[in-house]
């Protein structure tokens, strides 16, 4: 049996059990099953690779995307650009390898949502300072968008919630939400900004997928804006992580 897993510390709604089983189903691979695993801490995680030697594979989501750093024997490039790994790699040498997909999923879905090509002037505004915007930052760096990011306290190389003017606004077409803010079941909450300024040349991107559509999402259509939420990266970030376990990155 080869298994596959996800580790965090609470994970009862998972995308990623739902995601990979469907995949086995489809691809016919009866030996293939995907686990979750709910570490209290990341120390845990030796005890776990030792009861489970059918083990292929590994996802990793909060908050152990940086603590699992030194239980691995090497980190890829992607993950020590982001500074955090969310797929963990078994070589066939026993190595454990640290990846990120998170940034190749938001990077690639962000390009399907920009119109072309990408406008030379184009800036960004990453809402929230915690680890989802790892990613996005790496991401927004490599597709060249220039960026600030927002939190609700002040940051050396950052803005407040308090400082974003409608001419900041104006000046920053693409917003992303990096927060958790209007996850399920707080259906009601949202960025604190001021939607009213916000236009038909604005895209707005919520790495959130449930529910579907954020209040984020519903106040950016409500003034014109393009929108577009985190199912997709999801979807290709996991894609990602098949191809590194089966060694085809």
């Amino acid at each position: 049996m080869s298994e596959f897993g996800l580790i965090g510390r609470t994970l009862k709604h998972s995308f990623s059990q739902t995601y990979f089983t469907q995949k086995f189903q489809n691809l016919d691979l009866l030996d293939h099953q995907y686990e979750l695993f709910e570490l209290p801490t990341i120390h845990e995680l030796p005890q776990l690779l030792a009861q489970r030697p059918g083990l292929r594979g590994l996802n990793v989501t909060i908050p152990y995307k940086e603590q699992v750093w030194p239980f691995l024997n090497e980190v890829a490039p992607s993950a020590a650009r982001v500074g955090a790994v969310n797929v963990i790699e078994f070589a066939a040498d026993g190595r454990l390898i640290g990846h990120n997909t998170d940034y190749v999923g938001f990077r690639n879905s962000l390009r399907d949502f920009l119109p072309r090509p990408v406008p030379a002037e184009l800036r960004a505004l990453v809402l929230g300072s915690g680890g989802a915007s790892k990613a996005v930052e790496t991401a927004l760096r490599e597709l060249g968008i220039g960026y600030w990011v927002v939190s609700r306290n002040s940051m050396s190389n950052g803005l407040t919630y308090d400082e974003l003017t409608p001419r900041i606004l104006a000046g920053h077409a693409l917003i992303i939400n990096a927060t958790p803010l209007g996850t399920y079941p707080d259906l009601d909450q949202c960025p604190p900004l001021p939607y009213e300024v916000l236009s038909s040349q604005h895209y707005l991107y919520d790495l959130i997928y449930n529910p579907s559509e954020t209040e984020f999402m519903k106040r950016g259509q409500a003034a014109g804006a393009q929108t577009k939420n985190g199912f997709e990266m999801l979807c290709l970030q996991a894609e990602e992580a098949w191809k590194i376990w089966n060694g085809q990155q």
